[in-house]
């Protein structure tokens, strides 16, 4: 990209000089030279509006029209193919939308959109069968930019997620290895896509901008033509983004913003479950979340989260079950925690799938209100499948683990515990107690902790909680023998001592 050079111009004879001097050598006047910028040529100085002149005369003209004259597009959305990602989409990808889908190195994400890539030319070139028109190029087709990998290396994963279907299913995509976004957009105009994946946006640039691929310039330019190239085209498009060392979207935050639908995948890569959340959706709620397993085909649907638990499991103590919602969804996930000694003044607290300032604020609660000396005692808490529970109905459930981590007593495997706690120790009330309680009913649990202003409207089986001061002596009153299997004996202990 050429720079901008600076004239020195004298303000009495207009004299032009490259450098600035004190006396202007044309009239001989004493600080008269003025500074002054070069203009550029039009290409380079305006190539963002060059760029829009040139894909214009592939959209209609821009006037203004009444609200009420607008008309929505023929096919509003487009299904990807994968239900739990239409789920979080709010029932598919939307015609002239922007999409960006951000996680973790190794999550699954490449994965992801090729199988979107896949269900997304087949959903689209089903619906245009009717409509078939004489032209060379398929209607309804999938154009997959890659940033990041060879085109060969996309087709073995294309051959690895087909899982059941046949070849022919991959007639619609189109693959493109490039990285410059001049040439992307070239084949764009030409394939006229319904969907353009690009995997990844860091990585793409402009040859016009001289700063590097990955830099805010490049990639504010590179998203901001794709946002018009969605709006003039009328396709939907799909940008896969990286993430940072905080777990934030790489950029800084400059693509949210710009962007339609926000999406997150999320996980431990050494877990099989994946959770894919909405944060941010234009058309759509923001409060649904997809769920996936990796397997050897591929990013495998997951109907409900509940099939993670281990039914035969013995009782365990620090364990226990909570329904938390997602969405539209409840799930039945298992909370953990381990409570050891730790150093006075200097206790841990790790939280793995859950909010570690709740757990904080949690410990002390319990210590002011439960009567437990947690000062000197390290609690690590988990959740099972590597799901993430962030809304506060989680909170007595966490309780009710740490006390048992802390006291060593087990519950029956068929409690469960939702509940909000707050600073004082009580148990608040949460949203949507019904819809919980059908779930944990309908998984064959027989007991479930609720807030007591909500016992009555809970039904038998409900056991209600005033305050966290009254877990103790639940625990008390429904404590289990932990089988002699899940324990090491006398003898093993011995063993143990003498290998230390």
């Amino acid at each position: 990209m050429a720079k901008r050079k600076s004239m020195y111009t004298c303000s009495a004879c207009n004299a032009n000089a490259p450098t600035w001097m004190g006396k202007c050598s044309n009239c001989g006047e004493w600080d008269t030279l003025v500074a002054k910028k070069e203009a550029l040529p039009r290409e380079t100085s305006n190539a963002a509006a060059a760029f829009a002149t040139s894909v214009n005369q592939y959209g209609d003209e821009k006037e203004a029209i009444q609200l009420l004259d607008i008309e929505a597009p023929s096919i509003g959305r487009i299904s990807t193919g994968i239900e739990e990602l239409d789920r979080v989409l709010g029932g598919g990808l939307v015609v002239g939308s922007v999409v960006l889908v951000g996680g973790e190195p190794g999550i699954g994400k490449s994965t992801l959109m090729m199988q979107a890539a896949i269900g997304s030319a087949n959903s689209s070139q089903n619906n245009s069968q009717n409509n078939s028109q004489n032209n060379s190029k398929p209607s309804g087709s999938v154009l997959y930019a890659t940033s990041e990998e060879s085109a060969y290396q996309c087709k073995l994963r294309a051959e690895r997620v087909l899982g059941g279907m046949e070849a022919e299913d991959l007639s619609g995509v189109y693959v493109l290895s490039d990285t410059d976004l001049e040439r992307i957009t070239a084949q764009v105009l030409k394939l006229r896509p319904k969907v353009l994946i690009v995997d990844s946006i860091q990585m793409v640039y402009r040859d016009d901008i001289e700063s590097t691929p990955g830099s805010v310039t490049q990639i504010r330019r590179c998203c901001l033509e794709l946002v018009y190239l969605a709006r003039q085209l009328q396709m939907a498009v799909m940008v896969v983004g990286h993430v940072t060392k905080d777990g934030q979207l790489a950029g800084p935050r400059v693509l949210e913003h710009v962007v339609d639908v926000v999406l997150n995948f999320e996980g431990d890569r050494h877990y099989a479950l994946r959770g894919l959340r909405g944060l941010k959706n234009r058309f759509g709620t923001t409060l649904e979340i997809g769920l996936f397993e990796m397997g050897r085909e591929g990013l495998v649907e997951v109907d409900d989260a509940t099939a993670f638990l281990d039914p035969d499991a013995p009782p365990r103590a620090g364990a226990i079950v909570c329904p938390a919602l997602h969405g539209s969804r409840c799930l039945l996930i298992e909370v953990q925690a381990l409570v050891a000694q730790g150093t006075y003044g200097q206790a841990r607290r790790r939280a793995n799938g859950l909010d570690g300032s709740r757990l904080t604020m949690l410990s002390a609660v319990l210590e002011k209100h439960a009567g437990i000396d947690l000062g000197d005692q390290d609690i690590y808490t988990s959740t099972v499948g590597g799901l993430k529970l962030t809304e506060p109905a989680v909170d007595l459930a966490l309780c009710v683990s740490i006390i048992g981590g802390y006291t060593g007593i087990a519950l029956p495997s068929d409690v469960c515990a939702i509940g909000e706690v707050g600073l004082g120790g009580e148990v608040r009330s949460v949203p949507q107690i019904e819809q919980r309680i059908a779930q944990v009913r309908r998984r064959g649990y027989k007991k479930l902790l609720v807030p007591i202003n909500q016992q009555k409207e809970s039904g038998i089986g409900c056991i209600g909680v005033a305050s966290i001061g009254d877990i103790g002596a639940f625990l008390q009153e429904n404590a289990i023998e932990i089988p002699s299997d899940t324990r090491l004996s006398d003898q093993e202990k011995s063993k143990f001592a003498e290998c230390g």
